[in-house]
């Protein structure tokens, strides 16, 4: 299946939309060849048209040209794309969960409607008859938006902000991921220079934050796999943020404890003991046979066995990471990992959904989206959840996830996790540290954004650290005069 749109100068909207139907499909710049099979999108001079064309069968579909959008009408674009839309809808019996909706933040748009004035008639008008959205996406959506209020009201006060750092090693490279991560097998070396220069960054965000007059509210500590760091190497870069900011006044200081096979009871105890309120342990399937699949190289025990530890280590806030529609993976067999993940009783369980990703072994090796079981299906057993006190409390979608699904995190009461909101709908300043780290400046009730991007690469991050260093400058600049949309290289 391919897909042709001509006539618009943008088909973005059309492109995006086609694939929720046939996702592996590639866009190709010529008119397919007859008896191809294709989806077919054109703006003529007079008409909008569409046609889709399958095993020889074909259907199409016709409609005038939109009102110009200053008298009401909608953009060319979103009319095509509406148009071929509910032609697909027809063809495939399909109904996409999210609608026509393609954006990766949703919950983003209950809150700005609200914002804006508009009613609670209007927004429903707005996702259940605009973009088609299913009434129970839609309802998830607006409870989450409920709950997240109070919590982003604290969290975008003036001049609050978060720090990311970014920690870009991994023991191995799982096989859905397309992060910027390095082997340790092969990078072992870069791992004492990068934590130098991290620390050093750690200090000059600080410097430039007190310049700002920012104050800080939580911290992320991110990867890769934050534990593929030694002890050491954690006291180290741990005892330099506690060194540079009053923790004791921060809502939350999260740090992902990530994989079994680099986590013991040494870094848990590090972890603790230099201020993190918050970890996380990802076992994304309890299935050895499905992590092996992914190139994991611990068993579902290891998993056990580490959230032991880290219970034992004093840790009363951990999140845990699933996935549904990982390779070779089963309804029954998710189900039986999300009963074990809530007998583990995390405060915290995030529900991914499997994104094929363009640099991901996955993608790169050819496996179809037939190739896996009934995302969907998966995704309903998070019953189960609800039924165990957790409740959803941020949400997220992303390109190419299977079946058009998104990402949840649930929580018990009370453990909402702050940083996954502030930056999931964009609320606050986020300062970010290390190789691939991007800073989001947010001022004016974010009407006004800039970013500074870190380069993306260990190696050229460490080789031109002072071209780093220099690029921080921006934030304090930031909050004297708007110097633009971004610094980047």
């Amino acid at each position: 299946m391919n897909i042709y749109i001509t006539g618009l100068s943008s088909g973005y909207e059309v492109e995006h939309l086609v694939r929720l139907f046939y996702p592996m499909a590639p866009l190709t710049l010529t008119p397919p060849e007859e008896g191809t099979d294709c989806v077919w999108a054109e703006k003529r001079p007079d008409s909008l048209w569409a046609m889709v064309r399958q095993g020889g069968k074909s259907q199409t579909a016709e409609a005038p040209l939109p009102a110009p959008a200053e008298e009401g009408g909608e953009t060319p674009e979103f009319a095509l794309a509406s148009l071929t839309y509910d032609l697909l809808r027809r063809w495939t019996g399909i109904r996409p969960p999210w609608g026509k909706m393609t954006g990766v933040r949703p919950v983003r748009l209950v809150h700005d409607k609200r914002a804006a004035g508009w009613t609670e008639e209007q927004i429903d008008d707005f996702f259940l008859g605009r973009f088609d959205c299913s009434p129970e996406k839609y309802r998830m959506a607006k409870a989450i938006a409920d709950l997240q209020e109070p919590i982003l009201k604290a969290g975008s006060a003036p001049k609050t902000y978060s720090l990311y750092i970014g920690i870009p090693f991994c023991p191995s490279r799982c096989s859905y991921c397309s992060f910027v991560s390095c082997n340790l097998d092969r990078d072992r070396k870069l791992v004492q220079p990068y934590v130098d220069c991290l620390c050093r960054e750690v200090e000059a965000i600080r410097e430039e934050a007190d310049k700002a007059g920012l104050k800080l509210c939580s911290i992320y500590i991110g990867g890769g796999t934050p534990t593929s760091l030694s002890a050491a190497q954690l006291r180290q870069l741990m005892g330099t943020v506690r060194d540079c900011f009053d923790l004791s006044a921060l809502v939350e200081y999260t740090v992902e404890a990530g994989r079994p096979d680099c986590t013991d009871a040494e870094k848990l105890a590090v972890i603790k003991e230099y201020g993190a309120t918050r970890i996380s342990i990802n076992p994304q399937t309890f299935s050895d046979e499905v992590l092996a699949n992914i190139g994991r190289k611990h068993s579902a025990q290891d998993i056990l066995d580490c959230c032991a530890e880290a219970r034992a280590a004093g840790h009363d806030d951990i999140n845990m990471d699933l996935i549904a529609g990982l390779p070779g993976d089963t309804v029954e067999g998710f189900e039986k990992s999300l009963r074990q993940a809530i007998a583990l009783d995390p405060e915290n369980i995030t529900v991914h959904t499997l994104t094929l990703k363009r640099a991901s072994r996955i993608v790169i090796e050819d496996q179809k989206e037939n190739d896996y079981a009934d995302v969907a299906a998966m995704l309903e057993k998070c019953h189960l959840l609800a039924e165990a006190g957790y409740r959803p409390y941020y949400l997220y979608r992303q390109k190419n996830t299977l079946q058009n699904l998104e990402n949840v995190g649930w929580c018990k009461p009370g453990h909402e996790g702050y940083y996954n909101i502030y930056i999931m709908e964009e609320v606050q300043t986020i300062l970010s540290a290390g190789a691939g780290g991007s800073t989001k400046l947010v001022a004016d009730g974010g009407r006004r954004m800039q970013r500074i991007f870190n380069f993306k690469y260990p190696t050229e991050y460490i080789q031109r650290f002072d071209e780093v260093l220099e690029r921080k400058k921006g934030v304090a600049d930031f909050y004297d005069h708007d110097l633009g949309t971004e610094t980047s290289g």
